[in-house]
């Protein structure tokens, strides 16, 4: 990003950055207040998700370190991060998610949004 001036957070850029796997990027977005958990509603995606996927081992470990949620389902991909871990062959994932409090367990998309 030489020549290119930093703006606050946007949770789209790095969402991207996620998955293009530029660290720098993610965590300037962090820093900057972005929350890790929120998906957007035209992508319905988490970060965490989107970089166990795409094999950016760092900037998952960036993102459990700085709040996302190792339980947190990603509507579009419907995995959870120990789900893409295990589908993805992120096999040294699994042990941290699951000491982060991952669990085996399945919902459907659409649990979050019932009355509690």
């Amino acid at each position: 990003m030489q020549g290119t001036l930093m703006s606050a957070g946007d949770w789209k850029d790095m969402y991207a950055a996620a998955v293009a796997g530029d660290l720098a990027l993610v965590r300037h977005h962090i820093s900057a207040g972005v929350n890790p958990n929120y998906q957007h509603p035209e992508i319905l995606c988490t970060p965490l998700v989107a970089s166990l996927i795409h094999g950016h081992d760092e900037i998952a470990r960036h993102l459990l370190a700085n709040g996302a949620d190792p339980q947190l389902r990603s509507d579009f991909d419907d995995m959870t991060p120990l789900e893409a871990a295990r589908r993805y062959g992120r096999t040294e994932f699994i042990a941290l998610l699951q000491a982060r409090g991952a669990k085996e367990e399945r919902k459907p998309f659409w649990w979050r949004w019932l009355p509690v």
